[in-house]
């Protein structure tokens, strides 16, 4: 792994690895979407071109954010999956969504405005805490399957 890093600060190293505009898109898709496959990526809304995803998918995994495996049903579909360092990103996730609500809503009006939101606003613990949980069950239930962890 050949990481070329600008400087030697610790907000301008993060965002060398995911200040890229799909980085955190991917990552968003996998711990709320349940994305997990190339073929869930490439069918999302954000219409991510399959040479770019492949070449984020390979970063992300080189850099420890995801694991890449085989589905335990069909061998020959490759399953990603979040690591812990990737789920420590769940309160940023969370505070860029506020941010968005807050500040973008006016501008894009058709921001999804349902439940979750609401719980956000709320509670953004309860609400990070609540989308690591189900993303821990899920690996849990997949770790007995694959034999992986």
């Amino acid at each position: 792994m050949n990481l070329e890093f600008r400087c030697a600060c610790p907000i301008t190293s993060a965002l060398d690895i995911l200040g890229d505009r799909w980085m955190l898109i991917i990552i968003k898709q996998m711990l709320i979407e349940d994305k997990e496959t190339f073929k869930d990526f490439i069918e999302s809304d954000e219409a991510i071109a399959s040479n770019i995803l492949s070449s984020k998918l390979k970063l992300l995994e080189e850099v420890g954010i995801i694991i890449k495996t085989q589905r335990p049903d069909n061998k020959k579909t490759n399953l990603y999956l979040l690591t812990d360092k990737a789920l420590a990103l769940t309160p940023v996730l969370v505070e860029l969504a506020l941010w968005s609500d807050k500040y973008l809503r006016n501008i894009h009006p058709k921001m999804v405005n349902g439940k979750p939101l609401k719980l956000l606003r709320n509670d953004k613990v309860a609400f990070a805490n609540m989308l690591q949980n189900q993303y821990r069950e899920k690996l849990a239930a997949i770790k007995d399957s694959l034999r992986l962890f």
